[in-house]
């Protein structure tokens, strides 16, 4: 029998501590507190034999609340050395959404912070299968130990060997954002995480001993694993769109910060800060930012305060496979932001290496093995699908989902997973996003795609964002583009939607486009303060509309 080859993502953590011991591995502005590469492995390791003797072992389900600190990080290295399974819900989702992900990721541990522990006791979330609870912090009325006793009961300073994980072992679940229906766990192998990091590394040319500032948690746990040295900005992670930009900008420029990854609403702030106050960024070498398509207004900003020659790459992918394409400011402002501008799509660059992605026939229905004939010729709109080692297998007690999202691909012995999203390729292989499948608008007259449309609205220079619904019944929707206007705008209305209905003249897949409608504040993921919350926007349309007659 072939011998079976260990794979465990918090492998890269041992490695870089003996490769770089003293070169400190996260710093923590606020407080100033730091740990080196030797201290965050041994603290890991300390805390991966506390976890041990208190149950928490080789494939149990853990949900980790803890906020972004020493802590969070040496619980998560530990938690992934002794094989458990990190369960990671984004709080941001709601109580509602919060007690659903509780429910079907079944956990058997919770280690969290006192507030989340209390949230935990007072809505019930897993108290039918949560067996060990562990405090980050004081632990007041609830069950469990903390965090601190199990570090301080642990006497033995010898290295931890991790658990013999495997490429195909489950690693973590991490619940989707639920933007478009109901959060769901994707299940992540140690080889999910472990080709992400060789993807990143290669596709960004990341080396050891650079320093990142990552504001989104999951990135976060990517910097050690690379080999940099991860500053965490003070901020509230869940509402990256509201960071304070002295709080990012100060940092970068104080510790020599090389790579940042921020969401397309903490970029716009950022930028639009840095320009009004003659803000420069001469250490960073690259910018990354995803969650939602970056306007290329906003990529112009922020790249006018970096050197020249430093681009804003925005790496596509979403919570099940990432990343799956990449493109660099520099195309994206040169060239394809024309194409955007007149409804071409937003451009996403090219597929990354080990990634194969196809176009396929819109539908809606379960497609159970793949067939060449589901692609889409060249140039034309279908759903987007896609296959490699960074692809997430399925969903934690969801196969509806799964049959919905997965399709078999019997000549490769893998699969393909249908992203959920609607675009076409060019002559050059490149992809163009042009919006959610969920979100198209199907009109008597054929479908209506967000994106394209949208772009058009948005070259206006009073437009903050624009958002095409549909209203009525379906299959017979009457298209609504909502309009958000920029803040502290003087300009009549009215005057307003004439050059809007103008612009949509000019373009054959907008001119069926009649109803514009003017609306506050788009309610939106206040995670990514980009990704709006469409059905929303429709239900307001229509009860507008219905006010209006």
């Amino acid at each position: 029998m072939a011998e079976t080859e260990f794979v465990n993502i918090a492998a890269h953590l041992p490695e870089m501590a003996r490769r770089q011991p003293d070169t400190r591995a996260i710093i923590f502005p606020k407080g100033k507190r730091s740990l080196t590469f030797s201290e965050l492995n041994g603290l890991s390791d300390k805390i991966a034999r506390g976890l041990i003797a208190n149950g928490i072992r080789s494939g149990v389900r853990t949900v980790l609340m803890v906020t972004p600190s020493p802590e969070f990080f040496a619980l998560t290295f530990a938690l992934f050395k002794v094989g458990a399974v990190p369960v990671l819900i984004d709080p941001g989702l709601g109580i509602k959404n919060l007690k659903q992900c509780f429910s079907e990721a079944e956990p058997h541990a919770f280690i969290g912070i006192p507030k989340a522990h209390i949230a935990r006791k007072l809505f019930g979330w897993g108290k039918e299968t949560i067996r060990t609870c562990v405090t980050v912090g004081p632990r007041l009325f609830w069950e469990g130990t903390t965090l601190a006793k199990i570090i301080a009961e642990q006497q033995d300073d010898a290295p931890f060997t991790p658990a013999p994980t495997q490429k195909d072992d489950v690693a973590a679940i991490l619940f989707t954002s639920g933007s478009t229906g109901i959060p769901k766990g994707a299940i992540y192998s140690h080889g999910n995480f472990s080709a992400q990091v060789q993807a990143l590394k290669e596709v960004y040319g990341i080396e050891p001993g650079e320093i990142d500032l990552p504001t989104f948690p999951l990135f976060a746990l990517f910097a050690p694993a690379l080999g940099m040295t991860a500053v965490i900005p003070e901020m509230d992670f869940t509402r990256p769109g509201s960071v304070d930009p002295k709080k990012i900008v100060g940092p970068i420029n104080e510790y020599g910060v090389t790579t940042m990854f921020g969401s397309p609403a903490l970029i716009n702030r950022v930028g639009r800060y840095g320009v009004e106050h003659g803000v420069k960024l001469p250490t960073l070498r690259r910018a990354i930012s995803a969650g939602a398509p970056v306007p290329a207004s906003v990529l112009e900003r922020f790249t006018s305060l970096l050197n020249p020659g430093v681009q804003v790459f925005t790496p596509y992918g979403a919570t099940e496979a990432l990343p799956v394409c990449s493109i660099g400011s520099t195309e994206i402002l040169e060239e394809t932001r024309k194409i955007t501008d007149a409804g071409g799509g937003v451009c996403v660059g090219r597929p990354v290496e080990g990634i194969r992605l196809e176009i396929i026939q819109i539908t809606d229905n379960p497609i159970y093995g793949w067939d060449d004939m589901l692609r889409v010729p060249t140039g034309k709109i279908g759903e987007i699908v896609v296959q490699g080692e960074q692809v997430t297998r399925g969903y934690y007690n969801r196969p509806e989902s799964d049959h919905l999202s997965k399709i078999i691909d019997p000549a490769t012995g893998s699969f393909f997973h249908r992203m959920g999203d609607l675009g076409g390729m060019d002559e050059e292989g490149r992809v163009w996003f042009c919006g959610r499948k969920a979100h198209r608008v199907e009109t008597e007259a054929g479908p209506l795609y967000t994106i394209p449309c949208e772009a058009v609205f948005n070259t206006h220079p009073a437009v903050f964002r624009s958002a095409l619904v549909g209203v009525g019944e379906p299959g017979a929707l009457t298209p609504v583009i909502c309009i958000e206007l920029e803040k502290d705008v003087k300009v009549d209305q009215e005057q307003i939607r004439k050059e809007l209905k103008t612009l949509a003249e000019e373009h054959i897949h907008t001119r069926s486009i009649e109803t514009i409608l003017f609306h506050p504040a788009f309610p939106v993921d206040i995670r990514h303060n980009a990704k709006i919350f469409r059905e929303k926007l429709a239900v307001w349309a229509a009860e507008s509309l219905k006010c209006a007659r």
